[in-house]
């Protein structure tokens, strides 16, 4: 339940982060301020339509992630072995598993407050970390870094951070393991299926 806690904490995060318009001059510190205030507020505006709920999400977060890149990751090196067709299909069926991960936090969680407490420099330039703190009432904080990219002029999420658990190496596990046993196209069958059952729930 703990570890179920934590994922759903971790994806509404990614959401909040993702809800604000921003010039190319704000820093990911900035971002992350300021997105949060715009989608919590959505939230309480639109939690009792899910369908445009889930339609405002997937486009808040369009132009903030860098899916191609997360799904990358979390394949691990089975990416490069994939064809282009099966890669659009791995980067699509990773998106909508976003979408719909947050969709089910939004009816659970709806009180959740986000604390940023700073930033830390990448490798280079282009990438930084931003460390959050989300406070739920009568829970304890839990720690959570924001992994920003560079590309061209905007900053955008490539990896999420929870109390030092990293969201594209848990999911490479889990799909590295579907890829040997099915193969890639068994990862995006799989994938479908599950977000599939989700839609036929709501």
């Amino acid at each position: 339940m703990l570890q179920k806690f934590r994922h759903i904490v971790l994806m509404c995060t990614l959401s909040l982060m993702a809800g604000t318009a921003f010039a190319n001059t704000e820093t990911p510190e900035q971002i992350t301020r300021a997105a949060s205030k715009d989608v919590l507020e959505i939230i309480k505006k639109n939690e009792k339509d899910a369908a445009k709920t889930r339609d405002l999400v997937d486009a808040r977060l369009s132009p903030m992630a860098d899916y191609q890149r997360m799904t990358s990751l979390a394949v691990g090196r089975y990416w490069k072995s994939a064809t282009p067709a099966q890669q659009e299909a791995l980067s699509k069926e990773f998106r909508t598993m976003m979408v719909r991960t947050y969709l089910s936090a939004l009816t659970l969680y709806k009180n959740a407050q986000i604390n940023v407490k700073g930033t830390r420099a990448g490798n280079d330039d282009d990438e930084q970390t931003v460390r959050t703190e989300v406070t739920l009432p009568n829970q304890k904080p839990i720690p959570l870094d924001f992994s920003f990219e560079k590309i061209g002029s905007n900053w955008k999420v490539y990896d999420i951070t929870v109390e030092g658990i990293s969201f594209i190496n848990n999911h490479r596990n889990q799909f590295g393991a579907v890829i040997r046993k099915d193969g890639i196209d068994g990862l995006i069958k799989n994938m479908a299926e599950k977000n599939n059952s989700s839609r036929q729930s709501k």
